[in-house]
């Protein structure tokens, strides 16, 4: 056996809110499947299995909010392993084990139709099973009974499925009210509301609380940052034309979808330069800096609606080019989209933030806590420029670093902002 449990995704994080189950006891795993979706203050993410297996029990109901670390399921991971049954959701307090829910495939099918939860209902059947007419009462006392209303959340609950009905559908996500677990925003509500105008809402919308509890977590871990960490920070202005000139050579030769944008460049560069100056590449725990095995490289995403996410790329600097572009495209589109996975939020050990696409000079950044350094990027431009004894216009970019001086100096800052112009007067390399 083995257990499922809540992951951490981010330093910051000390518990998440389950929001759906996309799979149910019997079903079989493998290790990488999509198994639940988990709300943090940030983000709706989607979590991967680290076992294969078959899913016995679920230990946890959608809705619950538990610690980082508790069991959320179990999963059956032996040769031979069964399921002991279809067990009920159980929260995560132990409680005395009901017996497996008994009911027939048509039975099973009716209930499914009408979002009938067979764990609540009392069979009357031959040996406790569920029948049909067990099944259709369950249903008539729903429609007697309206849903307990839920209070409002900090932001809004939506699992990914129901997310992307919507867009496919037109609808707003944001003016709908849930019927499930803490009234988070199902399928059927999507496909309720795609039939018939919403209604108008009579308080601020999903959207905007979700807007402000995204902001409060930010302004959280930003001033703990400046609170805690003293921050020293350095300028470089980087020439590109070695660089753009070799892109463009590239990238005229290749089909549109392996094309590499300069971002992709910035960020191999920074990889490499991480592993060439480990003391930036890290974190600050119990007093002292631990340096990471491996470079996994934060990267900073603005959301089209307002605030930040900043998923990361494991392994960076063991990456070609080419994957560190296909990791970037995929991870902006899915953090845009609210589909990140828990694999995308893998605890960076450097994070690079670059502006250069909204004209923004160079950029000051604030150290992700535990992380002891951050690198920006501003926009690439066309400035004058000396190389050797002559003046010409030459494509420039400015990079920053904001290093923690509890962990480096200035001269360990300097030789990682040379390391990155090093290998970026150099693309063919990278």
């Amino acid at each position: 056996m083995a257990e499922f449990r809540m992951p951490s995704l981010g330093a910051d994080m000390e518990q998440g809110t389950l929001v759906e189950w996309l799979v149910q006891p019997g079903d079989t795993v493998h290790k990488g499947d999509l198994v639940a979706a988990v709300d943090t203050e940030k983000a709706t993410i989607e979590v991967e299995c680290f076992d294969t297996g078959i899913i016995d029990r679920l230990l946890v109901q959608p809705g619950q909010t538990v610690p980082v670390g508790s069991p959320l399921a179990i999963i059956s991971t032996g040769a031979h392993g069964a399921p002991s049954g279809p067990a009920p959701l159980q929260p995560a307090a132990p409680t005395p084990q009901p017996h497996p829910t008994v009911a027939t495939p048509p039975v099973r099918k009716l209930a499914a139709q009408h979002g009938i939860d067979l764990t609540t209902i009392h069979g009357t059947g031959h040996g406790g099973a569920v029948t049909h007419a067990d099944v259709e009462a369950a249903i008539h006392r729903r429609i007697e009974t309206p849903p307990v209303k839920a209070p409002a959340a900090t932001r809004p609950r939506i699992s990914p499925y129901a997310r992307r009905l919507a867009t496919e559908l037109g609808v707003d996500p944001n003016r709908l009210t849930g019927t499930g677990a803490n009234g988070s925003v199902r399928a059927r509500d999507v496909r309720a509301a795609a039939e018939k105008p919403p209604a108008a809402p009579s308080r601020p919308s999903t959207g905007e609380r979700s807007a402000e509890a995204m902001r409060h977590a930010i302004a959280a871990l930003m001033a703990r940052s400046k609170r805690e960490i003293p921050h020293y920070y350095l300028i470089s202005t980087i020439d590109l034309a070695n660089a753009l000139e070799w892109l463009r050579e590239r990238n005229r030769h290749a089909p549109v979808a392996d094309r590499i944008v300069p971002a992709a460049l910035l960020l191999k560069a920074s990889a490499l330069a991480a592993r060439e100056v480990p003391d930036l590449n890290g974190h600050w725990t119990n007093d002292r800096f631990q340096p990471a095995d491996a470079v996994h490289l934060g990267v900073a995403v603005s959301l089209h609606g307002g605030g930040l996410l900043t998923p990361s790329i494991p392994n960076a600097e063991q990456l070609p080019l080419t994957e560190v572009m296909r990791r970037l495209r995929e991870l902006v589109s899915r953090a845009r989209n609210g589909r990140l996975r828990s694999s995308d939020t893998a605890p960076a050990t450097i994070t690079v933030t670059n502006l250069g696409e909204l004209g923004v000079e160079s950029v000051q950044g604030v150290i992700y806590p535990p992380q002891v350094a951050l690198v920006g990027f501003g926009a690439v431009s066309h400035r004058p420029w000396a190389i050797g004894d002559l003046l010409g216009i030459r494509p420039l970019v400015t990079a920053t670093l904001s290093g923690d001086h509890r962990a480096t100096d200035g001269a360990t800052g300097a030789r990682f902002l040379t390391a990155v112009d090093t290998f970026l007067q150099h693309p063919g390399d990278l």
